[in-house]
């Protein structure tokens, strides 16, 4: 570069930083100001040698992010400062360390956060991006400007990758639109979503996108008069209350109108909701309220509202903190408009999201809905005992979900993801009510577990101290808190009857002249094929291992020839430690597709190998049928991004665990009592699940039919005595065997 080039950028570096000071939304304070220069000065001296894809100086970028943090974000001194330093610690010798001595701990917490995890090892079985953006979340439980600043500066990266190679802007894009909107829209941080989602699609799909820009601009002029037209006819009115106001059309995102195209299967021509009203008025915090009702009653004056499509966000406020009235009307052309009706504050809400609301926040007692989300998330993270990939599915399932809003019996209001079930109600209330709900009623009526609820419903949760979750119960749920919940109370469980079967084995090898030891469970873990201790003492709790297969074990073992092929034969990828892991192992012989756990016919895909116990997901190509991926798969990112319609849930099931339905007929002679004799030594016996059951008497005949759910032939077989031992029990046969779906 010549001086006069150099002169040039210099310039522009030093009309950047006086920008980023005067479009800040917070007042900066003389002492503010230091720290931001001298942030400024050290991410300069970083950066100096360094040049983006696009050929200009590097410090171009942090500088950008912070004006983003500033002014679009809103945050103050302290996070614009770790903006301008974000890259720092990676790209040069400066360490957090250093970072704290110049200026503070939390300027340095942040920077820590935000660099980016360039030390984690490339391990194939760790999705990198997702241990990013466990990363990035986990900081949450510090920080979460953390996050605000690193979606700043995905925008900037997104704003700004003309100069890259297609894969990459392809692979860029399809992580904004998979985890970073989401992200925004959460935060309350609507306009950074959207730029977030139209520049997502600009990658993604070129064409489409490129198509959309286009027709908009021809129908812009047309749509301006249109919402002109509408705008002169409601001033008129506004002025007459002597409301205070501001009114602009808004045209729909890209990435929004492409939705509806796909979601309704129509052409550009026929959305018409391109555009839409905001009337932003003036208001003390005492008549909000009623100022945005009287806007309501003016534009229903003029044009018919669509009631079904009436949006109240100021009575109920979105857990985002989202406040405003969209009221849906009948315009001119038979054409529906929506019209968003706000305050200042509400718009400043809806603009800058998290920084807006503790502007607002003073004298405020309540607390903030944004604030409980935050404290939601962290319970989330701090349980979370899923693999990264699984965890950040479970932590994008509350992020894009549309919410419902339902009552607790006294009344009170409660939010959750659309598609939540009654039972999702029972944990968001409390873990513990969670895990001892016993059933629902719904509007006063008893309804299933699994009754998925609707805005307004109030709810009634029926608790019992004997309750306890089974494997079902995770089918039963939506949310990713109550998933967790269930899996932990699980997990206890099977270790649980892992305790009680490592007991029963002990007493039964003791009669076999055996001691269990470390090379003994060793043994028994090769000789039965399973993976861990835990895997074993569980089969033997439940009953899979029985009296004569541990015979057939103690005979094998008895034979010194027999042992000496054992030794030779066995697979040197089972190893001693492996097998003391305490956990119990992924189920692993059998694949099944979606919630009902259906067989299908499944490729093993070449780009990650998968085998059995992995966890993976199925695709379905267009010729191939389904392809199944491993979860932490290279591609799972992208598929999931830009395929989400086609990806399939899947499991490895182990087949010696699956649930087992079987119907027992007993007959027998009708004495006192029989009826409750008989529910009691079915409920006394463990890990059987009574599904139904009828019982009737004639003439001093008892027929009974109970249908009951056992996971072995041997806990079946084990019921079927027991139910014989009952005085006046005649017969007990079994009608049929089906497996559970």
């Amino acid at each position: 570069m010549t001086e006069l080039d150099l002169e040039l950028e210099n310039k522009a570096i030093a009309k950047e930083y006086k920008e980023l000071l005067r479009i800040s939304y917070q007042t900066l304070t003389p002492e503010d100001k230091k720290i931001i220069r001298k942030a400024f000065d050290v991410a300069v001296e970083a950066h100096k040698d360094q040049r983006r894809k696009s050929g200009e100086a590097y410090i171009f970028h942090p500088i950008a992010v912070a004006k983003i943090v500033a002014s679009e974000i809103g945050l103050g001194a302290t996070a614009i400062a770790a903006a301008l330093m974000h890259d720092v610690v990676e790209d040069s010798p400066i360490t957090v360390a250093e970072i704290e001595k110049m200026f503070n701990p939390k300027i340095a917490q942040l920077v820590d956060g935000l660099t980016k995890i360039a030390k984690v090892k490339t391990d194939q079985e760790i999705s990198m991006q997702a241990e990013n953006f466990r990363k990035m979340l986990l900081t949450l439980n510090d920080d979460v400007r953390v996050i605000l600043i690193k979606l700043a500066d995905r925008l900037h990266n997104m704003q700004t990758m003309e100069s890259m190679v297609d894969y990459k802007q392809a692979k860029i894009a399809s992580e904004t639109l998979y985890i970073y909107a989401p992200l925004a829209h959460r935060l309350g941080l609507y306009n950074i979503k959207s730029k977030l989602e139209d520049l997502g699609l600009k990658y993604t799909e070129p064409d489409v996108y490129a198509d959309i820009v286009s027709k908009m601009k021809e129908s812009k002029e047309e749509q301006e008069a249109y919402i002109t037209s509408i705008s002169d006819v409601l001033k008129k009115s506004l002025d007459e209350e002597e409301i205070e106001y501001t009114i602009k059309g808004r045209p729909k995102s890209i990435y929004s109108i492409r939705r509806k195209m796909l979601a309704q299967g129509v052409s550009f021509d026929e959305v018409y909701d391109k555009f839409a009203l905001r009337i932003v008025y003036k208001s003390n915090p005492h008549d909000e309220k009623f100022i945005a009702w009287k806007i309501y009653s003016i534009v229903t004056d003029h044009y018919r509202p669509s009631p079904s499509r009436l949006r109240d966000w100021i009575s109920s406020p979105k857990s985002t903190g989202y406040e405003a009235l969209h009221i849906t009307v009948m315009g001119p052309k038979g054409r529906w408009v929506e019209i968003q009706v706000r305050s200042e504050r509400m718009d400043e809400i809806a603009e800058k999201g998290y920084a807006a609301h503790y502007k607002y926040k003073q004298g405020i007692s309540e607390e903030n809905t944004l604030d409980t989300w935050l404290n939601l998330l962290k319970e989330a993270l701090e349980n979370s005992t899923s693999n990264a990939v699984d965890f950040v599915e479970d932590f994008k399932l509350n992020l894009y979900s549309k919410e419902i809003y339902v009552f607790t019996p006294k009344g009170e209001i409660k939010s959750l993801p659309k598609g939540a079930t009654s039972l999702d109600f029972a944990f968001s209330i409390h873990s513990e009510i969670g895990v001892r709900t016993r059933g629902t009623r719904v509007n006063g009526k008893l309804v299933p577990l699994n009754h998925v609820l609707n805005s307004g419903d109030q709810i009634e949760v029926i608790t019992s101290p004997n309750q306890k979750p089974n494997a079902h119960w995770l089918d039963y749920v939506t949310t990713s808190r109550a998933k967790n919940k269930i899996k932990n109370v699980l997990n206890e469980d099977t270790k649980k009857i892992a305790e009680d079967g490592k007991e029963l084995l002990t007493r039964k090898l003791r009669h076999l002249k055996i001691t269990l030891n470390e090379t003994t469970i060793n043994e028994l873990v090769v000789y039965f094929k399973l993976k861990t201790s835990l895997d074993l003492f569980y089969r033997v709790g439940i009953g899979t291992i029985d009296n004569q297969q541990l015979k057939d074990f103690a005979a094998q073992k008895s034979s010194t020839l027999m042992n000496f092929f054992k030794k030779m034969k066995r697979s040197p990828s089972v190893a001693p430690e492996q097998i003391q892991k305490y956990e119990l192992s992924k189920n692993f012989d059998m694949l099944v597709f979606g919630a009902e756990q259906d067989k299908l016919d499944y490729k093993l895909s070449g780009c990650c190998n998968p085998i059995p116990g992995d966890d993976v997901f199925g695709f379905l190509t267009i010729n191939d049928g389904i392809k199944v991926h491993k979860k932490d798969c290279p591609n799972a990112i992208s598929l999931q991004s830009n395929y989400a319609y086609r990806i399939i849930q899947a499991r490895w099931i182990d087949s010696s665990q699956e649930d087992f339905k079987a119907v027992l007929k007993i007959t027998g002679m009708d004495t006192l009592g029989l009826t409750n004799e008989l529910t009691k030594v079915i409920s006394n016996q463990m890990h059987v699940n009574i599904q139904s059951i009828s019982l009737s008497g004639e003439a001093g005949i008892f027929n009974g039919q109970v249908t009951v759910v056992v996971q072995n032939n041997t806990i079946l077989k084990r019921l079927i005595e027991n139910i014989k031992k009952i005085d006046g029990i005649d017969k007990v046969t079994r009608v049929t065997n089906a497996k559970m779906n």
